[in-house]
């Protein structure tokens, strides 16, 4: 059993970022690809009973479901022709339905947003806008029988070296505020603020939102720290934010809100920050689902045998496999590691030397929990030394001397545990 919530007492040593200065930095409007890849968050299964089909045409801004009952749907961000339809298996296990979409004729939008009416309403943000950009799922901030209390809105990113929230603060206030007021009306939150950079503190204010200023060092920015340190709000272990009715949502997801009412059509494009191997920070706004390899030739980036590409950022991001992995609508960075750049993990024990302790944020004993984890001792993990109130910040394979992938340990202990308790609950 849990005896505490995930925060304990010791308080780590920020992060500093590399310096961005934000008036050099511009946006790249980067090209419609030929091809782009959505995922439908639905097993494959073959296809079987699926509505969609290979060779149908579609429009841009056109809702794509498996099948008439599925909650879950894609947004074509081209128009074109479906190319394919396969199994897709991504992080962690995680198993989707990627559609590719080849791009053909002139771009013609779907009009069913407009002909469902364009009043700002939870029933028309539930149907269309669960694929916001710059946000996971917007559905899970918005809940009829219980509305969130508080939203915090992020205008200042999550991770080292990603800049795109910045950016769009330092340039889109304005719109902002228009976004602000309508996801007040949508989520029915009594409370809308944002967070800044105390360099972008007069844009922050111009978006008519309660303003909370966070020295940019990581992980402060992090959305329970930032619950911890602005809010007061301590999320207890197992237990998401939305759970305690307080929702967090990217600036860039705002701005999309205020452009779909405004236009009447739906968002398809995402900006992401992408990092070279010279570590130099360059903006693009890409069609949702083009393929990193394409980004990559546009930015004249060669990615060779051994180099490390990474979806996000340093700290919290995954690494892909393949350069036709696609940019989803909750990317807000790639990054390329040169292979001699690269700090491999190793296979060593732990020394007990008690670096990630003095780093964790959430106090876990993480030099014993790593044992138990290389182990498969996951429920033991979970009950007696606190896998579940990890943060997921990297901080422990940051620090770690030895190089052992403790990060890993632990996102793969909590998919394993969360197996363990989906077979248990569907075996009765």
């Amino acid at each position: 059993m849990i005896k505490r919530p995930f925060f304990g007492f010791i308080k780590p040593e920020p992060i500093h970022p590399i310096p961005v200065h934000l008036s050099q930095v511009s946006m790249k409007e980067f090209l419609v690809p030929r091809r782009v890849t959505l995922f439908l968050n639905v097993a494959h299964e073959n296809g079987n009973g699926f509505t969609i089909r290979v060779g149908d045409p579609v429009k841009t801004g056109q809702k794509l479901k498996a099948s008439e009952g599925d909650n879950a749907y894609a947004i074509s961000s081209v128009t074109g022709t479906i190319a394919g339809i396969s199994e897709y298996i991504g992080y962690l296990g995680q198993t989707f339905t990627a559609i590719s979409i080849d791009r053909a004729g002139e771009e013609q939008w779907d009009e069913a947003f407009k002909a469902a009416g364009e009043t700002p309403s939870l029933d028309n943000a539930l149907e269309f806008l669960g694929c916001l950009p710059g946000v996971t799922d917007f559905s899970a901030l918005l809940n009829p029988e219980r509305p969130l209390k508080t939203v915090v809105v992020s205008g200042i990113d999550q991770d080292l070296m990603i800049t795109t929230n910045q950016l769009i603060l330092k340039t889109e206030s304005k719109r902002l505020k228009d976004g602000m007021e309508l996801l007040r009306k949508i989520t029915g939150a009594d409370r809308i603020m944002i967070i800044s950079p105390p360099d972008l503190c007069a844009e922050a204010g111009e978006t008519g939102a309660e303003v909370k200023l966070i020295e940019p060092a990581y992980p402060n920015t992090l959305p329970k720290i930032v619950a911890k340190n602005v809010l007061g709000t301590v999320v207890p272990a197992g237990k998401r934010l939305e759970d305690l009715r307080v929702g967090f949502i990217n600036a860039e997801a705002v701005l999309a809100l205020a452009n779909t009412f405004t236009d009447g059509h739906l968002p398809v494009t995402k900006v992401v920050t992408v990092i070279g191997k010279d570590l130099a920070p360059v903006h693009l706004r890409v069609r949702i689902g083009t393929h990193v390899g394409d980004i990559l030739s546009d930015q004249g980036i060669e990615a060779r045998h051994g180099d490390r590409l990474i979806l996000g950022g340093p700290m919290t991001g995954h690494a892909v496999y393949s350069v036709d992995t696609p940019i989803l609508h909750d990317t807000d960075a790639l990054m390329i590691q040169d292979n001699s750049q690269i700090v491999s993990g190793s296979d060593l024990h732990c020394v007990n030397c008690g670096e990630c302790v003095r780093a964790c944020p959430a106090d876990i004993p993480i030099n014993i929990l790593i044992r138990l984890l290389e182990n498969g001792l996951y429920e033991d993990a979970v009950r007696d030394y606190d896998l579940l109130c990890c943060i997921e910040c990297g901080l422990c394979s940051y620090v770690c001397p030895a190089r052992i992938p403790v990060f890993h340990y632990v996102m793969l202990g909590k998919f394993e545990f969360a197996r363990m308790e989906s077979l248990e609950k569907s075996n009765g």
